[in-house]
């Protein structure tokens, strides 16, 4: 799993969290081209993505990386979600989420992606 957030503390804390729910984290990226390089490396089962970073878009760094194979992604945001144009594999949540909500976006994307193999 790769975490996209620009925080150091909510980032550190989510990493917690997925490893307390029993995810491996395979890293934690502040940026877009922090993203587009730990992607290329290890391509992640899911990522979790902050909609605003501070040097550009969530939404548009995942869109870059489905460009070479598509990944299960959750999208979080402290604004409103609802917008967001979601395809299979994919969710979102707005901040404060509570971890049950986590967990269940995870279970979502992650059966939706094995049971029709969502965008592949």
């Amino acid at each position: 799993m790769l975490i996209l957030e620009d925080e150091c503390i909510i980032a550190m804390l989510l990493a917690r969290v997925l490893t307390d729910m029993g995810h491996g984290v395979a890293g934690i990226v502040s940026s877009v081209a922090g993203a587009l390089v730990a992607v290329e490396r290890s391509r992640p089962d899911l990522m979790i993505v902050d909609v605003r970073l501070r040097d550009g878009s969530g939404i548009l760094a995942v869109r870059e990386i489905i460009r070479s194979g598509f990944v299960p992604h959750i999208f979080v945001s402290g604004d409103d979600c609802r917008s967001l144009a979601l395809r299979p594999g994919s969710a979102a949540l707005e901040k404060p989420y509570r971890d049950t909500d986590l967990a269940e976006a995870i279970q979502r994307v992650l059966s939706v992606v094995l049971i029709c193999g969502a965008g592949q």
